[in-house]
């Protein structure tokens, strides 16, 4: 796979990454010095060090010959998430917000990573320019793992991806001919729906400046808002209606939306995945609303209402909440729980094991099921109507169960840092499957991540980027034969 010491081509990407960054940060110290907050500073100074580290690594690692190899771009995937949030910590830090570090980059990796969970309290009167700066993070986030999940995580085989790469190999149906042509295509319809749900939540009733935050975040499926009642705080139906066209919109695959403007607008009702995802959501929605209505005796329009808002911001791993879910009862404990597990589609913003391969194990126990039945017999499981690659399947249960160990390993972690069931399961979940809020009193959709110790925090950042870069990405780094000419 090539010779992984020469580290050049990727502390040149990571340099040209930081530089992207701290031209970021001037739109939040923008947004300070309009409304007359001197939190301008902090922005300006973080921006001024991270462009003079970020043009010391892209001046310093030049070359002729910048081709990445497999495992470079391995190393890449994984280090250039982790140096990017710290950086990105930075305005948190230095601000008069009295985090710590430790709450700093949790907050950053909350952020790139779309997860959604926050150590921040009294957002409602936190600087306009934080809360730019969250929703910048998450949007930047959302689309560089689509870029991520569409032209790295395929080459690299990681979890079943390979699918994907075979799809995307073809070419007789290949979208655009080139991965650079691909990325910026895609950028142009995030950036279409991130202008269109930002005029509809101003039309709805938002402030210009809410409505730039919350689409940022609303599309990237991130969840970060600029109140600690999240989208509860403008109590307007309206509102609730947008952003759920809109986490569903950012959680469908972003090629199939190249597809469709190239006039394939079929392609998105034919893709299995789809389908499987809009099953998923109706289940929430008949489950969650039947229970409401059966249980705590909530009228018909506002259990569908509040189930459909929900159900799908923690399906698709946004985490947006308009009433505390975790206190609807027992029932529906463990639905949001299972919902946010699963996630959404791949090559989407969202996170969870996604929809993709709870389609490849389903087909993989009917596949045992029908041979238990016919020992002699020949199956073929499809996806798409292709049949699906031998080396797929093993993939995918090996994602699975490395899956449900680290959940294991980080929820008993948790525990052994004196925290109670309900917030270790609940933490362990949302973290690697990028949710955000979890369940109970203290991490709920009413609560946040301040109260718990600062180890807490530093493992729930890796159990983000464990579960943003699909958990091979990462761990793979750790095997001393990878590092092995």
């Amino acid at each position: 796979m090539g010779s992984v010491r020469d580290l050049r081509p990727v502390l040149f990407v990571v340099g040209i990454l930081l530089v992207t960054l701290s031209l970021a940060m001037a739109l939040p110290a923008i947004a300070d010095a309009v409304s007359g907050d001197r939190h301008w500073q902090v922005f300006l100074v973080a921006s001024v060090f991270t462009l003079f580290i970020g043009t010391c690594l892209v001046l310093g690692n030049r070359g002729r010959d910048m081709q990445l190899t497999v495992r470079q771009a391995f190393v890449l995937t994984t280090v250039s998430w982790v140096v990017v949030a710290a950086f990105a910590a930075l305005p948190f830090t230095f601000s008069d917000l009295e985090l710590s570090y430790s709450d700093a980059y949790f907050e950053a990796m909350s952020g790139l990573t779309t997860t959604g969970s926050t150590v921040i309290r009294g957002l409602d009167d936190a600087p306009a320019g934080i809360l730019l700066w969250r929703a910048l993070l998450q949007w930047m986030g959302g689309i560089g793992i689509i870029v991520t999940a569409i032209a790295i995580l395929p080459m690299l085989r990681v979890g079943g991806m390979q699918l994907f790469h075979t799809e995307s190999s073809d070419s007789s149906e290949k979208v655009l001919p080139r991965a650079a042509q691909l990325a910026g295509a895609i950028g142009v319809i995030y950036l279409l729906l991130t202008f269109s749900n930002g005029i509809a939540y101003w039309a709805a009733g938002m402030t210009p400046f809410e409505a730039v935050c919350h689409s940022m975040t609303t599309i990237a499926t991130g969840g970060f808002s600029t109140s600690d009642n999240s989208l509860g705080h403008f109590q307007n139906d309206a509102i609730e209606g947008i952003a759920t066209v809109y986490m569903v919109l950012g959680s469908l695959p972003f090629v199939l939306y190249l597809q469709a403007a190239r006039g394939g607008w079929g392609a998105l009702l034919r893709d299995t995945q789809v389908r499987w995802f809009f099953g998923l959501v109706l289940f929430a929605l008949l489950s969650l609303a039947g229970w409401q209505m059966a249980s705590n005796n909530v009228a018909a329009a506002d259990a569908f209402r509040e189930a459909a808002f929900n159900g799908i911001s923690i399906l698709t791993g946004t985490g947006y909440s308009t009433t505390d879910f975790s206190a609807w009862g027992t029932f529906a404990l463990p639905v949001f729980t299972l919902l946010m597990f699963i996630g959404g589609c791949t090559g989407a913003t969202t996170g969870g094991v996604k929809v993709f391969r709870i389609q490849v194990l389903a087909l993989t126990s009917l596949m045992q099921i029908r041979q238990l039945i016919q020992p002699h017999g020949v199956f073929l499981s499809k996806f798409n109507g292709r049949p699906i690659p031998e080396s797929v399947p093993p993939a995918v249960m090996g994602f699975f169960f490395l899956f449900v160990v680290i959940f294991g390993l980080i929820a008993m972690g948790l525990a052994l840092m004196g925290l109670d069931y309900v917030t270790s399961v609940s933490g362990a979940a949302t973290a690697i499957a990028n949710v955000g809020p979890g369940l109970g009193p203290i991490i709920g959709p009413a609560g946040s991540f301040q109260p718990l110790p600062e180890p807490a925090k530093w493992l729930l950042s890796a159990a983000m980027l464990l579960g943003r870069l699909e958990l091979f990405t990462v761990l793979v780094l750790f095997v001393p034969r990878f590092w092995r000419d």
